[in-house]
């Protein structure tokens, strides 16, 4: 009876709680925005990372990279080759589907097809499906999403973010894959990606505007109709106010961004001052956000074996992972809601030769890294079998064999234009990828399951499990 009473009296109290009179209503909580900034260095293997490290702060020295306190090594092999090129890569890390080299986010059994003199119908004949990638995910969850680089932002690595296409080379599809609505366009993007930042404007412009797109269509202006905010120029770029600009493009150089040793900084931003731009646009967003960041020419000064340029643009891109980092810990100090995380596509040739004495960070005066081998003991430049001094940086295989007949000296290694000396011969511009391992750092929400040797499908799923997506 007196187990009957108790419960009846909790029933009734129950019941007069849940009555409309007497309810507490609980406003939600809101979900704290969960961001995902992926950094990519285009070739910047752990020889390049290294020498960049030394060019500028010297052996003992840190680099904002070397900060990051979760690290693993990626293996970067495609579906068809040993030695990846960018396109199959980055779709890895974007897709989590090994592809044949120089396709960008399509099934495994797509065969690279060449596309027409115009770059375009590089994708005919049912040649593959599409594959989902890290930023179509993150759109569908709501988030917003951005791309910036200092390449084409149609080039392979950019385009694995948002395009699905058979070739590379299909620039003027994979630029009309970004234009919400517009003929070919990605209906995976919903209203489109949110800000893109880089360089390549000929493939949004026709011929008749001095572009490469032969279907007479102005893609600059179709965006602009679609609300976005477009800067051509480091003035327009200045004077995009985010608050305003919901959405936002930025195409600075008809083809390629400029090196970063050669950038006029009153005409081209650099790629830390675009990164913080995205980012003050895409946090708007009270879900979060997904960006992905590359440092592309680094890739390019080291196939034509400029390795200064190649050292330079690997510090403008740690300039940018450093400006990210403090742009973000404005709303999220901790890092407890965003997941960051740094790595690269493929390696390349690059080589530190000999038993060269340390030489600390470059400088006006002291080449540094970029100058000749000295050796430890004695301080005297080394020799080759010939007689000849050599220097600390080489390459595997790449344009200039050097003349023997002629000793070298450091006025001519540390000019910014000079081409190191390779084993192997190419021509002009073709020093190839290397086929090792890559380094990857992470840092923030999700960071520490980034450790050992791992597939770069993997990067992919640790990614979405990382931050819910």
């Amino acid at each position: 009876m007196k187990i009957i009473l108790i419960a009846g009296l909790l029933a009734s109290a129950l019941s007069a709680c849940n009555t409309t009179s007497n309810a507490v209503v609980v406003a939600p909580v809101a979900a704290a925005p969960k961001n995902v900034i992926f950094f990519l260095g285009d070739g910047m293997g752990m020889t390049t990372l290294t020498a960049a490290r030394t060019y500028a702060v010297g052996e003992d020295g840190e680099l904002t990279i070397d900060t990051l306190p979760e690290t693993a090594f990626i293996k970067t092999y495609s579906n068809d080759a040993q030695v990846t090129d960018s396109a199959p890569s980055m779709a890895a890390y974007m897709t989590g589907v090994k592809m044949n080299n120089e396709v960008i986010s399509m099934s495994a059994d797509t065969q690279a097809k060449e596309p027409g003199k115009d770059g375009s119908n590089g994708c005919v004949d049912n040649n593959g499906k599409s594959v989902t990638t890290l930023l179509e995910i993150a759109k569908a969850t709501g988030l917003a999403t951005g791309v910036v680089t200092t390449t084409r932002v149609t080039h392979a690595t950019p385009a694995a973010t948002y395009a699905h296409i058979c070739h590379r080379d299909a620039e003027n599809d994979i630029a009309a894959q970004f234009v919400p609505g517009g003929k070919g366009y990605n209906p995976a993007l919903a209203d489109g990606v949110d800000v893109m930042l880089g360089g390549g404007s000929q493939f949004f412009y026709p011929t008749a505007a001095k572009g490469k797109r032969t279907d007479g269509r102005d893609l600059v202006a179709e965006l602009k109709a679609k609300g976005y905010g477009f800067a051509g120029t480091r003035a327009e770029f200045d004077a995009l106010d985010v608050s305003k600009t919901a959405k936002f493009v930025g195409l600075f150089a008809s083809s390629h961004m400029s090196y970063d040793l050669d950038r006029d900084a009153a005409k081209e931003p650099s790629l830390a001052e675009m990164t913080v731009k995205a980012i003050q646009g895409l946090k708007k967003n009270n879900k979060g956000m997904f960006l992905m960041v590359e440092g592309g020419r680094i890739d390019h000064a080291l196939h034509e074996t400029t390795a200064k340029k190649a050292l330079q643009d690997t510090v403008a891109f740690d300039d940018a992972i450093k400006a990210a980092l403090a742009e973000i810990k404005k709303t999220d100090p901790e890092l407890k809601n965003t997941l960051i995380v740094v790595t690269a596509d493929h390696d390349h040739t690059l080589v530190l030769n000999g038993y060269a004495k340390r030489t600390g960070k470059s400088s006006a005066t002291n080449p540094g890294v970029l100058g000749l081998v000295k050796d430890v003991v004695s301080g005297k430049l080394s020799t080759d079998a010939d007689g000849m001094p050599y220097t600390i940086i080489g390459f595997g295989n790449g344009e200039s064999r050097g003349d023997r007949k002629t000793a070298l000296d450091e006025s001519v290694v540390f000019a910014n234009s000079y081409h190191q000396e390779a084993a192997i011969r190419t021509t002009a511009g073709n020093e190839t990828h290397g086929g090792t391992n890559v380094f990857l750092g992470a840092v923030g929400k999700g960071s520490d399951q980034f450790y050992g040797v791992m597939d770069n499908t993997n990067v992919f799923k640790l990614i979405r499990d990382a931050v819910g997506l």
